[in-house]
């Protein structure tokens, strides 16, 4: 491991965005990462909700309301800015929230390095303001690329796939700034293996295919009864269905289950932060498709099925997997237990299924890679500032 113990360690100041989890569990990976590399100096923080709090809540609602509400909406919004660039009107407006709170903790916290988890490059701007500027680093948090992850003023991009690598490439970022980590994951993926342990917590049959249901973290996937239902109906299948913090929709399907005739072959809980455990257990997973969800499959090698993914980067998310033969698509509740039950019941289908999602990863220790660049390009810059 590199260690610095003749000097302080370099602070990592690590910046970003609440909405959904996904952004919050990669600067945490990457945390965790960084502090088993023998660095403890670091500072997390939710740019927006610090610089705009009202604004930010404002955001946060639009995107849970319009995901469940109005997905035309926000794929509109999504597609419309997709292809925007930084100093455009609009790229620029979007960029500029946050930068006097990102002065200050600049001049506070006097970082070394800086990583964006979320793509506000309000720091990039003070750089024409300022000589000295900490590096910024850039971890792409989906399968997809939207532009404005893309500003000249990154120092180095981590992105999911060669594909993204050669799409940055296109537009001009120079390949010794992008390497392809894949996206950072909390530990527990690469060393979890099922285990008779692992079934008695989960309360699930070993002998019998697992479906496992992955709601999002707000419990947003449509139709989760239905699937549930439809599933239950083939008396060799378990459903396993996490419901994230939406406790409502945890209360409900287990009251509306109650009598039904497979309510012993369903599970159902409410936020599970071991959710690697589940996934070591399962057959498949249905979800909506968030890129670190994917991810999370992906490194548990598990058969991905995406459910009505709404219109924005989940969409094109789910449509890269399913390019890529790692994920089915599916919008009706028939077509989806029809698939499911054709893998689950077909041991050479479940094989290359899984041989399929397991050729998409990039690195199964993505945090680590990560850590260990920045370190390496920290000492590179030491050492031509010494010369």
């Amino acid at each position: 491991m590199i260690r610095f113990e003749e000097k302080p360690q370099p602070k990592l100041l690590i910046l970003y965005a609440s909405y959904g989890e996904g952004h919050l569990q990669v600067a945490r990976a990457i945390k965790s990462a960084w502090e088993e590399h023998g660095n403890y100096r670091t500072v997390m923080v939710d740019l927006m909700a610090e610089s705009h709090p009202w604004i930010n809540e404002f955001a946060k609602r639009f995107y849970l309301k319009s995901y469940t509400h109005m997905p035309s909406l926000y794929g509109w919004v999504y597609d419309f800015t997709r292809l925007m660039k930084h100093d455009s009107l609009f790229g620029g407006l979007l960029h500029s929230f946050g930068t006097e709170k990102i002065r200050r903790i600049l001049a506070v916290e006097q970082p070394d390095i800086v990583v964006h988890t979320f793509p506000s490059f309000a720091l990039p701007k003070l750089k024409k303001r300022k000589s000295v500027h900490p590096p910024s680093y850039a971890v792409i948090t989906d399968f997809d690329l939207h532009r404005r992850w893309v500003h000249p003023s990154v120092d180095r991009y981590y992105v999911a796939t060669e594909d993204l690598r050669l799409e940055l490439s296109s537009l001009g970022i120079p390949e010794r700034a992008i390497q392809v980590s894949g996206i950072p994951l909390k530990r527990g993926f690469c060393a979890t293996v099922a285990s008779s342990e692992l079934y008695d917590r989960y309360k699930l049959n070993p002998n019998q295919p697992i479906v496992l249901i992955m709601a999002g973290a707000q419990g947003v996937l449509p139709d989760v009864s239905q699937i549930c239902s439809s599933l239950l109906q083939n008396a060799e299948v378990q459903v396993a269905l996490v419901c994230g913090h939406n406790l409502f929709m945890k209360n409900i399907i287990e009251q509306q289950f109650q009598a039904h005739e497979g309510a012993s072959r369903l599970q159902v809980y409410g936020f599970i932060e071991s959710i690697h455990e589940l996934m070591a257990i399962s057959n498949c997973l249905i979800t909506k498709p968030g890129g670190v969800t994917l991810s999370e499959a992906i490194a548990a090698e598990l058969p991905i099925f995406i459910y009505k993914p709404v219109p924005g980067q989940e969409k094109q998310n789910a449509l890269y997997l399913k390019s890529k033969g790692a994920a089915v698509v599916a919008y009706e509740v028939n077509e989806l237990t029809e698939q499911i039950l054709k893998l689950v019941h077909d041991p050479l289908r479940l094989t290359n299924s899984r041989q399929s999602t397991k050729q998409l990863q990039a690195s199964q220790t993505a945090a680590d890679s990560i850590v260990l660049d920045i370190l390496s390009n920290l000492r590179i810059m030491e050492k031509a500032i010494t010369l």
